[in-house]
C-alpha cells in the first residue's frame, strides 16, 4: 500500500512506515537541510517544498497520508497560540489535503501539548471529513528506544472503505493496543538506560557539517520504531 508524507522532516515517519511494508509515494518538506537528507535516502520519491501549494494535481493517490505538523504553537514550551499560530496553524493545510485527496487512513503526530491546545479542533475536523480516530501518547522507549520522546499519535480511518460500512469498528479494535504501548514501566526503563551513558547516545554538533541543523532535525523527528508499529497494525487491519 502507498503512503504520502507531509512535513517529512528527515524521514523518521517514512522510514518506519517503509519497514512496516508501506511504499512512500511522495514527500513534502520545506526545510533545505531536511530535504537534502530525504533526497539522499529516497532519491526516486517525488518531493515537494510547501504544503500550502500542493494538492491532487501534484500528489499521487495514496492509501495513507502521514505527517507531524509543526508543534511550536501547541507545545507547552511555546506561547500557546494553538492552531491559530502561524506554524501549528499549518494543520489546516494538512486537513485541506486530506479533504481533497480522501485517503483511507491518516496518521498525525505531534507533541502532548496538542491535547490541551487544539485536539478538539483536530478531531472535529477529521470527523467532519468522514474519519473516526484513535489516539494515544506513546514514548519511543516503550518500543525499544533508549530515549523517552513522548509524542501524541492520532490514527484516523475512513468511515467507509471500498464502499463498505462498519469497517471503522474493525480498524478501531486493531488499534486498541496503541493505548497500551506507552506504559510507564517501559518508559522509566528506557530513561534509566539513556541516563546511564548519555555520551554513547548523543554526538555534539561541533565539527559535523550542518551540525546545528542536523541536531534540530533529529530533535524534531518521529521515532521510526513507533511509526513502524502503527504501520504494521494498519496493514494487519486491512489484510
Amino acid at each position: 500500500m502507498r503512503a504520502g508524507s507531509l512535513f517529512s522532516g528527515v524521514g523518521g515517519m517514512d522510514l518506519g512506515l517503509e519497514r512496516a511494508g508501506w511504499r512512500i509515494a511522495w514527500q513534502v518538506e520545506i526545510d533545505p537541510h531536511c530535504s537534502r537528507v530525504l533526497e539522499r535516502h529516497w532519491p526516486d520519491v517525488p518531493r515537494f517544498n510547501d504544503v500550502r501549494s500542493v494538492g491532487p494535481a501534484d500528489l499521487a493517490p495514496v492509501d495513507l497520508i502521514a505527517g507531524g505538523f509543526p508543534c511550536q504553537d501547541v507545545s507547552y514550551a511555546g506561547h500557546g497560540a494553538g492552531l491559530d499560530g502561524d506554524r501549528s496553524g499549518l494543520w489546516w493545510e494538512f486537513a485541506r489535503i486530506i479533504r481533497e485527496m480522501g485517503p483511507r487512513f491518516v496518521l498525525v503526530e505531534n507533541v502532548p501539548g496538542l491535547l490541551d491546545r487544539g485536539m478538539g479542533d483536530v478531531l472535529g475536523t477529521l470527523s467532519d471529513l468522514g474519519y473516526d480516530a484513535e489516539w494515544s501518547l506513546v514514548s519511543a522507549c516503550s518500543v525499544g528506544a533508549t530515549h523517552t520522546r513522548q509524542r501524541l499519535f492520532i490514527v484516523a480511518h475512513s468511515n467507509r472503505i471500498d464502499g463498505r460500512q462498519g469497517v471503522r469498528h474493525t480498524v478501531a479494535r486493531a488499534f486498541r493496543p496503541l493505548q497500551e504501548v506507552g506504559d510507564f514501566a517501559s518508559a522509566r526503563a528506557g530513561a534509566l538506560s539513556r541516563l546511564a551513558d548519555p555520551s554513547a547516545l548523543y554526538g555534539g554538533a561541533d565539527g559535523i557539517p550542518d551540525g546545528p541543523q542536523r541536531n534540530r532535525a533529529i530533535g524534531n523527528a518521529v521515532a521510526p520504531d513507533v511509526a513502524e508499529w502503527i504501520g504494521r497494525r494498519l496493514l494487519e487491519a486491512t489484510a
